[in-house]
């Protein structure tokens, strides 16, 4: 087509053309890697360089897990007392059935229930001594990813890519896979908040494995790559005297390096999210769930330069699979079954590929679940229970072999070197290289961050 020919398009509606092709994508995600306002420096020495966060939606029981309490099975039945449990006609502690026995070198005991976890305890550090704000699944959630019990406060992954922004230039910075469809809360869990929107997560329902589905939308399916060159250094040269006239705006700035960030990750993308690529053996190792290949799909991103991953678990439509308010014993297992396998497999795979030790997993819920039985059925249930809970780490410059702090005989409170949310996060932060204190963004006429008044590093974690 001669020039004279090609008809005039204005800037917004070449914009709108060239967006055609990634409908779907969260473009505003897409900005991880080279987002203008990002510090992309650290503060100190960094030991990680990327998180992997795997999340276990509704809250996993401590002392079924990582907190073995003998204690409960000599007091079974009997009535707790104190103004924090619940109690309830008949119920009363109520003893895990699980035997618990010390593994590795380390000999960390660690329940039956988890024997894949149990042969990569050595890399790992329990954390027996965690507590949050309240034993409410929202604000609970909210203040696990972004530090605060309500919404609209930017998340750790948000902090985490505006702190350092990304590896790797071609894909987001932030990833948030999700193996169900539905989660409690939803995108605030995930979100930028008053953060820049380019350190949003670009969130992935990994329902369905095959690349066409995780990214829809991903390729143009009006115009080959050739093309879509030629209109975006086009469109570069316009927005250059846009840029020119404007002083720098950032918001066009963004818009420009979106359309640059969704033209290359139609091949580096592709790429990264086809687990199809992995051997059989890799696999069979992660076993087949769809949390298994969120696992497997996270250690691909990592390795391709994605600084934050998150994982939530979710498993048959639950949005909350591990709050298991009754039929506990069977649930705990089921859930078990599925998480211990693939969350072992991915640490021993980021291990075997030399990328575990500057690369930090978070294994955790929001909060744990009572000592004691919710009621006094057949098959009874834990509650909700926030003031004692255990968090488990691997790599990223944590002390492998080593658990940190305890909760009371009874698994009911952290009465030895107590870890909030905040320390959890200020210490995560740390290992990034970043002083949580000096992480901050000036918003509505004050700064903030994400531990907001709070947090300690725990250095005793820390290899």
């Amino acid at each position: 087509m001669t020039a004279p020919e090609m008809p005039l398009l204005s800037r917004r509606a070449l914009l709108r053309r060239l967006s055609a092709g990634f409908g779907s994508v969260s473009l505003a995600g897409l900005l991880g890697a080279q987002g203008s306002t990002h510090l992309g420096k650290t503060t100190h020495s960094a030991r990680a360089k990327r998180v992997i966060f795997l999340f276990m939606n509704g809250g996993p029981s401590h002392i079924d897990t990582f907190d073995p309490k003998p204690a409960l099975a000599r007091h079974a039945g009997e009535q707790p007392s104190g103004k924090l449990y619940k109690k309830s006609k008949g119920s009363g502690f109520f003893p895990s059935p699980l035997s618990f026995a010390p593994q590795g070198q380390s000999g960390i005991e660690v329940s039956e229930s988890l024997p894949h976890l149990s042969r990569v305890i050595d890399d790992c550090c329990v954390i027996r001594s965690m507590h949050t704000n309240v034993p409410n699944h929202e604000p609970a959630l909210l203040m696990m990813q972004c530090g605060h019990l309500q919404p609209t406060r930017p998340s750790i992954g948000a902090w985490s890519v505006y702190g350092l922004g990304s590896e790797n230039e071609n894909l987001p910075g932030y990833v948030v896979l999700r193996p169900g469809k539905r989660i409690v809360v939803g995108p605030a869990l995930w979100s930028s908040g008053f953060l820049p929107a380019q350190y949003q997560a670009s969130s992935v329902a990994t329902t369905d494995m095959q690349v066409d589905r995780l990214l829809k939308n991903i390729k143009s399916p009006r115009y080959a790559q050739t093309e879509q060159r030629a209109q975006l250094d086009l469109l570069a040269a316009m927005n250059q005297e846009h840029l020119a006239a404007r002083d720098g705006d950032t918001e066009l700035e963004a818009q420009i390096r979106s359309m640059e960030t969704a033209y290359r990750m139609q091949t580096e993308a592709s790429e990264a999210f086809d687990v199809s690529k992995e051997p059989d053996y890799v696999r069979k190792q992660y076993g087949d769930s769809p949390y298994a290949n969120a696992c497997l799909l996270a250690r691909r991103l990592v390795e391709h330069g994605v600084r934050y991953v998150s994982v939530y678990y979710t498993r048959d439509n639950s949005t909350q699979p591990w709050d298991t308010h009754s039929n506990h014993d069977k649930g705990h297992a089921r859930l078990c079954a599925d998480s211990d396998r693939a969350s072992a497999a991915l640490i021993e795979d980021l291990k075997a590929r030399g990328l575990l030790e500057d690369t930090l997993v978070v294994w955790t819920g929001e909060f744990g679940r009572t000592p004691y039985a919710e009621n006094n059925g057949k098959a009874p249930g834990r509650d909700h229970h926030h003031t004692a809970f255990s968090t488990l780490l691997a790599g990223g410059g944590v002390r492998g072999g080593h658990v940190h702090g305890a909760s009371d005989e009874m698994g009911m409170h952290a009465v030895k070197d107590p870890v909030h949310v905040h320390d959890l996060h200020a210490t995560m932060l740390h290992l990034l290289g970043m002083d949580h204190e000096a992480l901050t963004y000036r918003y509505s006429g004050r700064d903030f961050r994400l531990t907001d008044v709070h947090g300690h590093v725990v250095h005793s974690i820390l290899a």
